[in-house]
Parts: C-alpha cells; structure tokens; sequence
C-alpha cells in the first residue's frame, strides 16, 4: 500500500498553506507518484486518484479545490464560491488561462502546479491568494498585481523551487532582472531571492520560505529543468480555515 501524500503544512493567520511532493501517489515513471498535473502524459484516471489522495489528506473535498490553466502570465482569479465542475476534481477539463487565484471565502482552496517555479500563498486575516512564480511571471509583475487586491499588507509564504544551484538562464532571463543587483551569479538566478525581491518591495513585511531546491531533490520533488519535459507536477495550496 503506498504512502499518504507527503505534504508540508503552516498555519498562517488563520489560513493553511500547503505544499506537496511527489510521494504518495499511484502513478507510474516517470510521474511517479504523486503527479497532480494531466498536461504531460500521464494517465488521467492516476492524476484523478492522485488528486483525491491529497485532498483527503488535507481534509478538504476535491470540489472545494480551483486552479487554473497556467501559462506563465499575470493574471489574477478571485473565487468567490468553490468551482462548480472544476478542473481539480476533472482533470482535463477546461479551466480559465490566469497563474494566480485570490478569495476571502472560506471553504474555497486555491491551488497552481509547479515544477521548478515557485508557489508563493499571500495571507491577510480575511484573504488569501496562490501564485504560480516563474521568471515570466516575476518580470511581468504577477507579485505585485496580487499584494495590489489586499486592503493590508498580507504575509506570504514561499515553497520550493528551484535553486540557483541548478537555474542557468539565458541573456533575456538576467536583462530582466538587471534592475534587482545580487540576485545572478554569472548566468545562474537566484529565483527565490528574485521572488523575496519583489514581495518586500509590493509591501510584505514578512516572508516565510520553504527553501528547498526541486531540482536537486529528485526523491522529493518533480523538476522539469531536471527531467525534461515528461516528468509531474506538484502543488502549492491555501485557504481560509473554517
């Protein structure tokens, strides 16, 4: 019998944030196991099951889940109430293009995949929002798009990504970010102090970082600069406590 989904969990101003690995799922290599993503490759019916395993986990029903369709962009989702059909609970289905989702509603989990860019969960007391982090995203101003819908400064919490250990870029990469000194050394980013950056410049006060290369971790996590473009997903969550 497999293991429960291997989760990492905080408790932040009355919300949860969650952070899952790849252990505890039913898929078969190269997403093994706990792959939460459908778009490369695997098999639907094991995404389905995976999905279930890990809201189980979290207490949560899997309806209760929204995501989106990423495309490394800017844009922002509120939620209002829980997705009705939602993607989460059918994998495949058709879900609207944003890499960011925002809610002050309880009983609504926000969630994006990652394999390589950074979850990063804004907290308020009333409100929550998920963000899917790459470099694309970072340049276009995804963090400060999100900290602009919160009456007060929210907290934010960082989960894994990948490391500057293992994160060459190309010239347009470092042009981006020219403007932040520190965050390359030599062609390689440091994405999470891109990400730190960025948070504390839109205003946050305080950030909580899950540090943690995925590209380095191959028992741990998916890396899509690590395996290429068949490998899994995981995922960063958050919602508002009952």
């Amino acid at each position: 019998m497999s293991p429960e989904p291997a989760v990492a969990q905080f408790d932040v101003h009355g919300a949860r944030v969650v952070f899952s690995g790849r252990v505890g799922g039913v898929s078969d290599s190269p997403y093994d196991t706990l792959n939460l993503g459908i778009l490369t490759g695997d098999e639907r019916d094991s995404v389905r099951e995976n999905r279930s395993r890990l809201a189980a986990r979290l207490d949560l029903r899997p309806e209760q889940v929204a995501m989106g369709w990423q495309v490394h962009g800017t844009d922002l989702l509120e939620w209002e109430a829980a997705p009705v059909g939602g993607g989460y609970v059918d994998p495949g289905a058709e879900l609207p293009k944003v890499d960011g989702h925002l809610t002050s509603s309880r009983g609504v989990a926000l969630l994006v995949l990652v394999a390589d860019c950074l979850p990063i969960a804004l907290v308020a007391q009333h409100r929550v929002a998920v963000l899917h982090c790459g470099w694309r995203g970072l340049a276009g101003g995804i963090v400060e798009n999100a900290v602009g819908r919160f009456e007060e400064p929210p907290l934010a919490v960082v989960g894994p990504g990948v490391g500057q250990c293992c994160y060459e870029v190309g010239e347009e990469v470092l042009t981006a970010f020219e403007d932040l000194p520190g965050v390359t050394d030599g062609r390689m980013l440091d994405l999470r102090a891109v990400a730190e950056r960025k948070l504390r410049g839109a205003g946050v006060r305080k950030v909580q970082h899950l540090d943690a290369c995925t590209s380095c971790h191959e028992d741990l996590f998916f890396s899509h600069r690590r395996d290429g473009p068949e490998t899994g997903r995981q995922a960063g969550l958050v919602w508002l406590a009952p």
